[in-house]
């Protein structure tokens, strides 16, 4: 408990510190400050550790102990974050756009993992570092789902028009399931251990999470819209979503997609029930779960950028770095490229190509993906499992930091793009 304590105060403490040099000095998206300023403290400590112990950087790396981000996020607040982000969406829009998000977040993350484990076998082959076609395949399920967290908390902050801005998160909220179903397939080749096949472990996974999540949430809601205790409606909804992940990680289902699920369908609920008949009920719900979503969110990019110098442990980093970045881009514009022959109409007077244009540069990575790589420490050589896990950080860094930086004026440039299309037409 103390260490938990000790722990805690820490990283609160830098996730204030930052916060509050960022809002006054560097005036950074919030989420990328955190993540980049938390990576200078990183190497700072690692180099202060070195030069006082006098020894080498990967014997302090050796020694070093990851925060558990694994344990923090998947057995811990993803589902009270995918529940945050997805409870201010409306189901009335997932039908308008039921096509167009079922082939991004399932079509395009199969594609995207499949390009990018042929692109890394590629390279290793090149480079002679002897990984398997089916080590690089399970590489690409892990950074082949966008990111949740940021798409909704830094995306969101850069204007974009409302509807491609819904497909963006709607990809990215969904697309979590079919990453994970994707591992499985392809960890279990890895380890030679028996695998269902792909289209089995993703129905399972998803329509037993979708049947949880509907349940769940209609039975709870019951105690929600007739209590009188606003403090109580909330403690429900956190007890609704915590319920649902918690049973569908016991059954063997999508523990992510049922959190959605239930944000989605408690979002429906209460816009019909209760914002007539009770709005301060409704405003201290929404204030309750976006604070909370930026406290975890908070957290959990000072852990990836605190944790980012075990990248150092991997071989060739550089040279290796640049190429889960290559091959990250290039798997993702290829993906969304064969996607786009089956989305049908794409909103907001967006062409194809600007749409795969932004889709690309918005494709940003985050915990899940370094959660993911993290589990794969007992099923590989350590030599590899450094391998996946630095290129995973590597892509993680560049998708959050880079492109998150730049995505204002890269939307800019293809918004007037846009807009000069419209104005011809």
């Amino acid at each position: 408990m103390e260490s938990f304590l000790v722990l805690f105060v820490i990283i609160i403490s830098i996730v204030c510190v930052l916060g509050f040099f960022n809002e006054k000095v560097t005036k950074l998206t919030y989420e990328i400050s955190l993540m980049l300023f938390s990576v200078v403290i990183g190497v700072i400590m690692l180099v202060t550790v070195t030069l006082a112990k006098g020894t080498d950087v990967g014997a302090v790396l050796e020694k070093a102990n990851f925060l558990n981000i694994e344990g923090f996020l998947v057995d811990g607040v993803l589902c009270f974050m995918l529940f945050a982000g997805a409870c201010h969406m409306k189901l009335a829009d997932f039908k308008t756009f039921s096509r167009q998000i079922s082939v991004l977040a399932f079509v395009c993350t199969l594609l995207g993992a499949a390009f990018y484990g042929l692109l890394f076998y590629g390279a290793s082959v090149l480079f002679g570092l002897n990984i398997s076609l089916p080590v690089c395949l399970m590489f690409g399920s892990i950074v082949a789902p966008t990111d949740p967290i940021a798409a909704t908390g830094i995306l969101g902050k850069f204007g974009l028009p409302k509807n491609i801005s819904f497909l963006i998160q709607g990809e990215s909220l969904f697309n979590d399931g079919v990453g994970v179903a994707l591992f499985v397939c392809f960890s279990g080749l890895a380890t030679a251990s028996s695998s269902a096949g792909f289209f089995s472990v993703m129905i399972k996974e998803i329509l037993g999470a979708v049947v949880v999540g509907v349940v769940v949430t209609l039975l709870c809601f019951l105690m929600y819209r007739f209590t009188k205790s606003n403090t109580l409606g909330i403690l429900v909804s956190l007890m609704t979503v915590s319920l649902s992940y918690v049973l569908c990680e016991w059954l063997g289902f999508s523990g992510a997609i049922a959190s959605v699920v239930c944000g989605i369908l408690f979002s429906s609920l209460r816009s019909r029930f209760c914002e007539k008949d009770d709005p301060e009920k409704v405003h201290n719900f929404d204030s309750f779960w976006e604070t909370l979503d930026v406290l975890l969110n908070s957290i959990l990019y000072v852990m990836l950028g605190l944790t980012f110098v075990h990248i150092l442990q991997m071989q060739h980093v550089i040279l290796l770095s640049l190429t889960a970045i290559a091959a990250n881009f290039i798997a993702r514009s290829c993906s969304l490229s064969v996607s786009s022959l089956f989305i049908g109409k794409i909103p907001d007077g967006y062409d194809k190509f600007n749409f795969i244009k932004l889709l690309t540069w918005g494709g940003l990575r985050g915990g899940l993906s370094v959660a993911l790589a993290i589990s794969t420490k007992e099923m590989i050589p350590e030599n590899i499992y450094y391998i996946i896990l630095g290129g995973t950080y590597a892509i993680v860094f560049f998708t959050t930091v880079v492109q998150g930086l730049t995505m204002k004026p890269v939307y800019r440039r293809i918004d007037r793009s846009v807009t000069r299309k419209k104005a011809k037409t």
